[in-house]
């Protein structure tokens, strides 16, 4: 029984918790992403001295790690501070992942509980924040390589699930499941998944239209309508398609007759 005492211990030992990055190995992350990320960008001194997004992330991490360690006037000063130099207001209590990008800087709001994870690419006027003045929980958790549009909004203790995308000025107030592409007010997803060769995808215009598309079949319809009417063939098929893209219509059947849609007969 003995000489199975050390393989027990050995089995049962729990693995050591990874170390994270430094200050400076994260700030060098953050600036790495930026040349990677933005074709603007053309050398690292550059990226240094004139990009407040940059400037904001590196003195938020300072701030962090004075929170971290129970500190409380201090690193919100140093917030206060970078808030003024960088038009980018991020509390010292959010944790951020290695290589955030703000992309301009502008007017982005991060809160106290919001957590973003790696490879975040974030655009001006983004709002991070909370939905309750209860202590706790209270901002968004951004998983890992999420793009969040320009003047996107992301209210409450929701998750934006890894790879998600979030469209300019779309307000987003329930869980985004990985993948997915989010677009309105407030926020809806319009497609499951998009796939990119080149890593990250920045292709804001061709996040499609959902309103717009169903504006366009109910038209659409309407046309074949009056037209087979003065025909005198009689009303259209409700099922016939709508001609506007190759996907069958997400507009659900109807009985011309009734107005009831066809699953509820």
């Amino acid at each position: 029984m003995k000489s199975d005492e050390p393989t027990m211990l050995a089995v049962t030992a729990p693995h050591p918790a990874p170390q994270r990055p430094g200050w400076w190995a994260l700030v060098r992350g953050d600036v790495a992403c930026v040349l990677a990320r933005d074709p603007a960008a053309r050398n690292r001194l550059e990226v240094w001295t004139i990009y407040p997004g940059v400037q904001a992330v590196a003195l938020h991490r300072l701030a962090h790690a004075l929170w971290a360690r129970g500190w409380r006037f201090l690193p919100r000063f140093v917030s206060y501070a970078a808030r003024w130099l960088t038009n980018v207001d991020i509390h010292p209590g959010a944790r951020i992942g290695e290589r955030f990008f703000i992309d301009h800087g502008a007017g982005v709001v991060i809160g106290e509980t919001a957590e973003i994870g790696d490879d975040v690419t974030m655009y001006h006027g983004v709002t991070l924040g909370g939905t309750s003045w209860n202590p706790g929980k209270r901002h968004p958790t951004l998983g890992h390589g999420v793009v969040v549009g320009a003047g996107a909004k992301i209210l409450g203790p929701i998750t934006v699930g890894d790879g998600a995308r979030v469209a300019a000025n779309s307000v987003v107030i329930e869980t985004v499941p990985q993948g997915a592409t989010v677009v309105g007010i407030p926020g809806r997803v319009v497609a499951p998944r998009r796939r990119t060769t080149h890593g990250f995808d920045l292709d804001h215009h061709l996040i499609p239209d959902p309103v717009g598309k169903a504006i366009a079949c109910v038209l659409d319809r309407l046309a074949q309508l009056e037209r087979a009417q003065a025909a005198g063939a009689g009303l259209a098929s409700a099922d016939a398609a709508c001609g506007q893209c190759e996907d069958p219509c997400a507009l659900p059947s109807f009985d011309l007759k009734t107005g009831v849609p066809a699953h509820q007969e």
